[in-house]
């Protein structure tokens, strides 16, 4: 009876590692993409100057402020749909 118990305990507690670590990965993930975007002020700079553009400092920050705003916003929709 205790080796049963014991192996049910062990199969709960893996289990439980297992979705506990998924969604702590993903809570980091979803905070390094919103402090860190993959799209910095060099990517904004060259797709502004690959659609024959030279852009200003004003609007390449401009770009950024909205990538960001948007990234929060996504973020905040998908906690409230949960």
């Amino acid at each position: 009876m205790n080796l049963v118990l014991a192996i049910i305990l062990m199969v709960v507690f893996a289990l439980a590692g297992f979705a506990g670590g998924t969604y702590y990965m993903q809570r980091q993930t979803k905070k390094m993409l919103i402090e860190n975007p993959p799209l910095n002020e060099d990517g904004v700079r060259l797709m502004m100057s690959s659609m024959g553009r030279k852009p200003s400092e004003v609007q390449v920050q401009q770009v950024l402020r909205q990538i960001r705003a948007a990234a929060k916003q996504a973020d905040k929709d998908g906690k409230k749909k949960k």
